[in-house]
């Protein structure tokens, strides 16, 4: 932990606005819930104009993110044990360029629906910092979670210029998370749309 803690943005909220300014690059781009980080630094090495955060509940996935991004010596991704809820506390309106959503907790049962990352309470929430033109990059295995998503997408006003059923039936497409490595290996769709803020 020690050799990564530069890594690691212990107050975020002082760097509100700050993000650019302080660490570089053309646009700010945000992943809610990296977990062991293998998509967050692959899109860091395929994008260094871009500072990539990163945020992460849980300490001990986030460490091996960290780890990672270490040994690759990336200097445009930084790492936030956090919550989403706390996010417009961490970045300013119109900073952040764009939103990914990888695989995150379904959710299922109705009594924990306002917690699913694309409940339109959420989607409020990122319009408080994802600028005009940004766009949220959301991925899932889960068909009953998508469909749910494009209906909030929708109500929150976002539009919708991809919606993609199954996005690897061609082959491989883009930068895999290990989950999504692992369902595509196992020939299971993965369902991809972009929402994009106007």
């Amino acid at each position: 932990m020690d050799k990564c803690a530069h890594l690691l943005i212990t107050e975020p909220t002082q760097m509100r606005g700050k993000w650019l300014e302080t660490y570089g690059g053309n646009d700010l781009y945000v992943e809610i819930g990296c977990g062991k980080g293998s998509f967050t630094v692959e899109s860091a090495k395929t994008n260094p104009d871009i500072l990539h955060v990163a945020l992460e509940k849980s300490a001990n996935a986030m460490i091996i993110a960290m780890e990672h991004a270490e040994a690759e010596m990336l200097q445009n991704l930084r790492f936030i044990n956090s919550l989403a809820e706390f996010m417009q506390s961490m970045f300013a309106k119109d900073e952040v360029s764009r939103i990914y959503i990888n695989f995150c907790d379904p959710w299922p049962a109705n009594r924990h629906i306002k917690r699913r990352l694309t409940h339109r309470n959420y989607l409020e929430l990122y319009k408080q910092f994802l600028r005009k033109g940004g766009g949220i990059f959301f991925k899932t295995d889960n068909l009953p979670l998508f469909e749910y998503s494009i209906r909030e997408f929708e109500y929150s006003g976002y539009t919708l210029p991809e919606l993609i059923y199954d996005l690897h039936k061609e082959g491989p497409i883009g930068i895999m998370t290990d989950y999504e490595r692992k369902f595509h290996d196992l020939g299971l769709p993965i369902y991809f749309a972009e929402a994009v803020l106007i």
